[in-house]
């Protein structure tokens, strides 16, 4: 009664009153905002504008062949994007199917069977990982990493699947140096786990614990729970969250480059060195000139086409999610 006594007290105080909106305010809010949203369009219109203006030579020089062409000869100028295409995706694709399942198995420890004492220092660990630079992963990857998946694997299978069909075409080194298409897929998984795995956990954190407790209510299992309630719950975000990591897994350079080889050619064999467009970029950007400078260009609007293409796909799959 006192309280509402005061209140109404105050409302009668007309020196107190709520003053009306000021639309100067609000027109320098909206406009603030406009400019803000507007600034990012055209940034990336500059950006597309200009890798497709430097490229275009290379585009009018070899046609739509430039897509499908695997030359790359600085001597004869003869250059093609199709190995740094299959290597962009390939590599990617490895880092999706290594990186997803470890980073929805973090999320949902975190979130549903870690112990309360020791799951913010997990969680900590995991996203400090978000911030080790690139190129310190490159250099894990080359010095560290390689030779023991040199010893420990690339010889062993290699050694175990030498003359089997397909198998053995997938899975045998000629070269067992410990660098490959296979070894930038693991390094990329490694580097987009923190970004899928925090992305989950934060959404699962989300879904109101009525549901869970419904679930066990009727008798369900913790698997059930996670199986028929969170992830469908949380599918939108996660799929939003892969679609990030795969971002990051297409667009990654120096880690790539310092582990894929840097080899020109296409092999069926995941365990062969490759190349990426962006580790070709960064190979061979600083020394370019002419013809070879519009043929990295034109690398360069291919993978920002790639990456749009890519954002297009996750879009129409977060929509057909939202509608099931």
């Amino acid at each position: 009664m006192v309280a509402l006594s005061e209140n109404v007290a105050v409302a009668a105080r007309p020196e107190v009153a709520r003053r009306p909106p000021s639309p100067v305010g609000d027109r320098i809010f909206r406009g603030a905002a406009f400019a803000s949203a507007l600034l990012v369009l055209l940034v990336l219109a500059g950006i597309l504008a200009s890798i497709a203006y430097g490229g275009w030579p290379a585009f009018q020089a070899f046609g739509p062949h430039f897509l499908v062409s695997s030359a790359w000869n600085v001597g004869r100028e003869e250059y093609g994007a199709l190995v740094a295409i299959i290597g962009t995706l390939v590599s990617a694709l490895l880092a999706l199917v290594i990186g997803v399942p470890i980073s929805l198995g973090i999320a949902i420890y975190l979130t549903q069977l870690c112990p309360g004492w020791a799951r913010r220092p997990v969680a900590m660990t995991i996203e400090l990982l978000a911030a080790v630079p690139s190129i310190i992963y490159g250099m894990w990857g080359l010095f560290i990493f390689a030779p023991l998946f040199a010893r420990f694997v690339q010889i062993p299978v290699s050694n175990l699947v030498e003359g089997l069909p397909i198998v053995g075409t997938l899975f045998y080194a000629q070269v067992p140096s410990g660098v490959g298409v296979l070894t930038a897929g693991i390094i990329l998984a490694i580097m987009i786990v923190p970004f899928v795995a925090s992305i989950t956990r934060d959404m699962l954190d989300q879904i109101p614990t009525v549901l869970r407790e419904s679930a066990y209510g009727i008798g369900c299992t913790t698997w059930e729970v996670v199986r028929h309630v969170l992830i469908p719950q949380a599918s939108v975000s996660i799929i939003g969250a892969i679609m990030l990591g795969l971002g990051r897994a297409l667009g990654e350079t120096m880690a790539v480059t310092f582990v894929i080889g840097n080899a020109n050619r296409l092999s069926a064999s995941i365990f062969d060195p490759g190349s990426t467009i962006a580790s070709r970029i960064a190979n061979e950007f600083n020394e370019a000139d002419g013809l070879q400078l519009n043929s990295l260009m034109a690398l360069g609007c291919i993978l920002f086409v790639v990456t749009f293409i890519v954002l297009i796909i996750a879009r129409l799959l977060v929509r057909r999610a939202k509608v099931a």
